[in-house]
């Protein structure tokens, strides 16, 4: 079936289906979800156990391992790893890649069941492993309420009103907390008074707990009804709890004491605080707000704004609501950057097709080629459920530099055979059908060079799968409207042949003698030319070494993020008060804007392909907002310069934020051993690696993952004399804890809040607790009678142990972190790779790479099994477009060459080459196929004509020539505003040059290569 004749015979039904495309097109673009990045899964849960009092190795041993050994029998499992630390085992385990998000509630059901299993195991005093599924859930809106004159207590209670707001905007799926300390109600006593009184804590324990339980005392029947009994007595204010009485012995005589005569009850919050937020220097607690999956972000963040508005006119002055990322915004900031560089290119490519083929072609051309395929392919993209994110637009314009190809193909042959007197519709009929098939073939081929990313199971085939989609949706819609409304566009628009002009030849004039020449000349010094070429190939693979390497570029958020990592075992308050002198540092700096500090963990996952820090005392991360993307630049660099000359004592990093998959290190060598391996060994082959990266200049910020060892104070029980004393290691241990953080002696109902009541030593006792743990008195559980600690102990001896024991499936494993310094993570490697490998490791020791190198060769490795169906699909359409194998070998021989453009165009703009780079080579394979078969289709046809072989081939080059230059001229063209996009810059730099090479190659080594595969010669003169 000719399409271009059923146009042409059915109009109305032809000028219909245009109306449907342009009105259908523009609703649906308004329509379609708006993301600043493709949504993927984060296939990692935690699973979180406390073990109180347990040291790091006791955690690991006898939690950690047991729970990893459960899991180790599921298949879903790609890699466990975990860190243990004092009282609390933290496992994160990474699912296969091939399970993406709609398979992943499956597998967290299988999780926790093997979690539930392994729990009945766990030592004594273990709490309940806690499974968190939504590591990667994403708070695409976070706010700082922040207060100047208000008590903590009255800025809790003004967030947690806005919390309940915020929560029914529609579009929102959830609303946190972020920074909100847990309450608690301290009853302070000095251990001297409670001696004095012979008062035991087990019988404050007692008392407090029977006096808040929530009793049930039953229902009684009266006449008719039936009432319940509820007994009075709970506390209703935490001043009763100083009210209520305990039975005592005082000078012999029983007593009733009450609480307050011994204790001074204070309400407060948890001491230390686990976790801290600041924003622009002042007390601040965060709301992170997720929008719903499927949601139009920007629609939401609207009514989001809208309500925060309404409710900012019941804030009293002093309560502070501030933005610290607003998903939004940066959605809607990407989407018009991505709109505005889609126009810009569309413009430049019908200005260009003005210029070499004249202003009614080019407007056939932009609409039939251009305008009609991106309307296409957001109805299209609407039905599938496909977003507008940074993705979708970048497929967009990469995809239409080859959408004009097919109606440049067409309009061309209208416009010759119109020229040459044809009849309007017969010249369409002809052009549009002749090259129909070739065209539909070399379309599918350029598709099915996107195909590995679509069929990769790795993260960035979730990423960036839609890459494919998009471009073959939008390819296929091109083809069909060459051959329906370019036709009927050409008919209605192009000018009749001037008269006199009728039968003349258009490709006679200068410039296509001239080509004609050169390509005599190719052919017929064919040996020499092909060998050149090869040498080119040879030199520009060698070349290709000297590219840097990179695997996702930087992100063009206007913030910067500053990890703060105090020496181990620093207490949170300290952390809190050094990391503000860097607080007050870019707070001055002309670029920042806003500046927030999370302290004793990292923020909310406010951005999807950045994890948060796991919970570390000695841990802050300060988040600054920019003015600009130069200022981002600006703060970067005087931050760093600034910190390392005014904070040494702590590692500071500096840093962007990234795109795609994003590694929290860049380089991570990682040392692992058998199943208990050595820490002394572990630390010393890591301590090698480090001075290896403290050796190059390359390199900065070099850390251990395990951290400083730290002090222990360890009193030497002595059994003997505690069994004579009456005292347990249980009574030893909770004295000093009372002395320390305090014992949870009860709870306090208020309102939906149950606080715990905490028992401790007053300040002073508290205060010298670390130097005085032998002069404590020990109450015996059954005792009130007290003995000093000194008794039941040899002393106090200071330790040293590992704060952190990591694992990495099932093994103890160390690992050694850094940052490159001025380059990319594959050159840093690079350098230190063999003094690396020389490292002598002991039997059953083994060192593998991790960060950036990883996870670059895992996505690549993850393009192959796409890559042999696309192969076979492409081979195939090939040989079946020419029923030979001959055009199938020029098709894939020239490919290779492009090396020549892209080596050459990365090195002179000194561009890294990494995942998005490699996009535009796969995309270039495609652009290239899709040249050569128009052009061996025009040979073909040139051969059924009668001309010889050599004329054939050569007037096929010549008659082509405008079509592929001008397809090519669009498409580097086009890519032009891509080049100020730091995420798209790699790509648009390999197919601008890559495609001036390559259009050289497919108009001059095409034919030459036919030459020398079908054995045609340069015919004598005048032959």
């Amino acid at each position: 079936m000719n399409l271009a004749a059923l146009s042409i015979k059915q109009r109305p039904v032809a000028y219909f289906g245009v109306f449907l495309i342009i009105v259908g097109g523009v609703f649906c673009y308004f329509q379609l979800g708006q993301l600043e990045d493709p949504e993927f899964s984060v296939k990692t849960a935690v699973i979180t156990t406390t073990y109180p009092g347990a040291s790091a190795e006791q955690v690991e041993l006898e939690v950690t391992d047991r729970i990893e050994t459960k899991l180790q029998e599921m298949t879903e499992l790609k890699n466990v790893y975990s860190n243990s630390r004092p009282g609390l085992s933290i496992i994160k385990v990474d699912i296969k890649s091939n399970y993406w998000s709609d398979r992943l509630p499956q597998v967290w059901d299988v999780l926790r069941k093997k979690v539930a299993d392994v729990q009945p195991t766990l030592p004594s005093g273990a709490g309940k492993p806690v499974v968190g599924d939504d590591f990667g859930y994403v708070f695409g809106f976070l706010l700082a309420v922040s207060s100047d004159g208000f008590s903590y207590a009255e800025l809790e209670k003004h967030v947690k009103d806005m919390r309940k707001e915020l929560s029914v905007v529609k579009g929102v799926a959830r609303v946190d907390f972020w920074g909100v300390q847990d309450k608690r109600i301290y009853l302070e006593v000095s251990s001297s008074q409670l001696a004095e009184l012979n008062l035991t804590p087990a019988q404050i324990i007692d008392t407090l707990q029977g006096q808040n339980l929530v009793v049930d005392a039953g229902e009684v029947d009266y006449q008719t009804q039936r009432i319940r009994i509820s007994p009075t007595g709970e506390f209703r204010d935490p001043a009763e709890i100083g009210d209520l009485a305990i039975a005592g012995v005082v000078d012999g005589r029983d007593e009733i004491i009450r609480i307050r005569d011994f204790a001074t009850v204070r309400t407060g919050y948890v001491d230390p605080p686990s976790h801290m937020l600041r924003h622009n220097g002042r007390q601040a607690i965060a709301l992170a707000i997720a929008p719903a999956a499927g949601e139009n972000v920007v629609e939401v963040g609207k009514r989001i704004d809208s309500r925060i508005n309404e409710l900012l006119s019941d804030l009293p002055v002093g309560i502070n609501v501030e933005r610290i990322s607003w998903q939004s915004d940066q959605v809607a900031e990407s989407i018009r950057a991505f709109m505005v560089s889609l126009i810009e290119a569309v413009a430049i490519v019908l200005a260009l097709l003005a210029i070499t083929m004249g202003i009614r072609p080019g407007i056939i051309i932009g609409i039939s080629g251009l305008v009609f395929p991106i309307l296409g392919t957001f109805i299209v993209m609407s039905i599938v459920g496909i977003d507008l994110h940074r993705i979708s637009l970048g497929a967009l314009i990469i995809a239409m530099g080859m959408m004009v190809d097919n109606a440049i193909v067409v309009t061309d042959g209208i416009m010759v055979r119109i020229a040459q007197g044809m009849d309007r519709e017969k010249a369409a009929i002809e052009a549009a059908g002749g090259p129909a098939i070739p065209l539909l073939g070399a379309t599918i081929v350029a598709c099915m060079a996107f195909f590995p990313i679509f069929a990769s199971s790795y993260d960035t085939g979730e990423y960036a799968g839609s890459l494919f989609t998009v471009v073959a949706i939008s390819l296929l819609l091109s083809w069909l409207f060459c051959q329906t409304i370019a036709p009927l566009l050409c008919i209605a628009m192009l000018p009749g042949p001037k008269q006199g002009e009728a039968t003349s030849d258009p490709y006679q004039g200068k410039f296509y003698q001239l080509f004609r020449g050169l390509l005599g000349w190719t052919i017929r010094f064919r040996i020499l030319f092909l060998g050149s070429m090869v040498g080119l190939l040879l030199v520009s693979v060698g070349g290709f070494g000297l590219v840097p390497q990179l695997y996702f570029p930087d992100s063009s958020r206007l913030q910067v993020m500053i990890d703060y990592w105090a020496p181990e075992g620093t207490r949170i308050q300290q952390t809190s008060a050094d990391v503000e002198r860097i607080e007050e540092f870019v707070r001055q700096h002309d670029a920042t804007a806003s500046v927030s500090t999370f302290i004793g963990k990292g923020p909310p996952r406010f951005y999807l392909p950045v994890s948060a820090e796991d919970p570390y005392p000695s841990y802050a991360q300060i988040i600054i907002n920019t003015n600009s993307l130069s200022g981002v630049n600006e703060l970067v660099a005087d931050a760093d310069a600034w910190v390392q000359e005014n904070v040494p004592e702590a590692m500071v990093r500096v840093r962007k934020y990234a795109v795609g998959a994003f590694d929290d290190w860049k380089i991570e060598a990682r040392f692992s051993g058998p199943a208990n391996a050595d820490p002394e060994t572990l630390r010393m082959l890591a301590e090698q690696g480090a001075n290896i990266l403290r050796d190059t200049p390359l390199a900065k910020e070099v850390r251990v993952n395990w951290r400083e060892p730290v002090q222990v104070l360890s009193p030497q029980f002595n059994e003997e004399r505690a069994r004579w004393a009456g005292v347990s290691r249980e009574d030893l241990s909770r004295t000093m804890l009372r002395a320390s953080d305090g014992v949870v002696v009860g709870q306090y109902r208020q309102e939906d809040d149950i606080i715990p009541i905490v028992a401790r030593n007053v300040a002073s006792e508290r205060e010298q607790a670390a130097t005085s743990l032998d002069e404590l008195l020990v109450t015996p559980k059954l005792s009130t009678h007290s003995v000093p600690a000194s008794q039941v102990i040899d002393g106090v001896k200071v330790t040293w142990e590992d704060p952190l024991i990591w694992r990495w499936d099932r093994r103890r494993a160390i690992t050694v972190q850094c940052s490159p310094n001025g380059v990319t993570a594959p050159t840093l490697r690079n350098e230190v790779l063999a003094k690396f490998e020389a490292i002598e490791l002991p039997p059953g020791y083994r060192l593998d790479w991790d960060g950036e190198y990883w996870s670059a060769k895992q996505s690549q490795e993850a393009l192959v099994p796409g890559i042999v169906p696309a192969l076979v699909v492409m081979l195939f359409i090939l040989v079946a477009l020419f029923n030979g194998f001959r055009p199938m070998i020029i098709c894939i021989g020239v490919i290779p060459f492009v090396m020549i453009g892209i080596t050459g165009g990365l090195l002179l703009t000194q561009t890294p080459f990494g995942f998005i780079a490699l996009l535009g080579a796969m995309s270039l394979s495609g652009m290239m196929i899709k040249n050569v078969v128009v052009l061996l289709d025009e040979v073909n046809a040139n051969l059924t004509k009668g001309l010889t072989p050599y004329h054939a081939v050569v007037e096929a080059a010549v008659s082509r020539l405008n079509p592929v230059v001008n397809a090519a001229g669009t498409t580097v063209l086009g890519v032009l505003p891509m080049l100020q996009d730091v995420f798209w810059v790699a790509l648009a730099v390999t197919i601008f040059f890559g495609l001036i090479v390559g259009t050289l190659l497919t108009m001059v080594m095409v034919p030459t290569l036919y030459a020398l595969l079908y054995g045609i010669s340069v015919p004598k003169s005048g032959e």
